[in-house]
């Protein structure tokens, strides 16, 4: 199954703040529609067999006030990093995202980082805080 693939993808080539996998899987069937909802987008660039990278997507359904979508996984495969494919893949997602893209950058030792993405337009707007439960 590609979302036990790409599950394992994400997990194990992911930086930053580290997303469980029950967290990955979720997002992926939001994209899909396995679960229901808006759905979104999954990107895989791959090589034969092998995953180079991925963009998971999420719609939001909101505007104005909330982007239409939210970039929730974008992972390059650490063998295969500043090889021009974070590029590609970010080129690709974007021409199909209809409307504004977010994406939570967590960390600076995230890859690719903050310059990455405002280096394609996207700006920061705001500070985020949880009340997790």
């Amino acid at each position: 199954m590609e979302a036990n693939r790409f599950t394992n993808f994400l997990f194990e080539h992911q930086e930053g703040k580290k997303a469980t996998k029950k967290a990955i899987r979720k997002a992926i069937q939001y994209s899909t529609k396995d679960i229901p909802g808006l759905g979104g987008y999954v990107f895989s660039m791959e090589e034969k067999d092998d995953i180079l990278g991925l963009a998971v997507v999420n719609k939001t359904g909101m505007g104005d006030y909330i982007p239409e979508n939210f970039l929730v996984f974008f992972v390059v495969h650490r063998n295969h990093r500043d090889k021009g494919i974070e590029q590609k893949l970010l080129e690709y997602t974007l021409q199909y995202c209809k409307g504004d893209v977010a994406i939570h950058i967590t960390s600076q030792n995230q890859c690719p980082n903050k310059e990455f993405f405002e280096a394609y337009g996207f700006n920061e707007t705001h500070t985020e805080m949880r009340l997790n439960r």
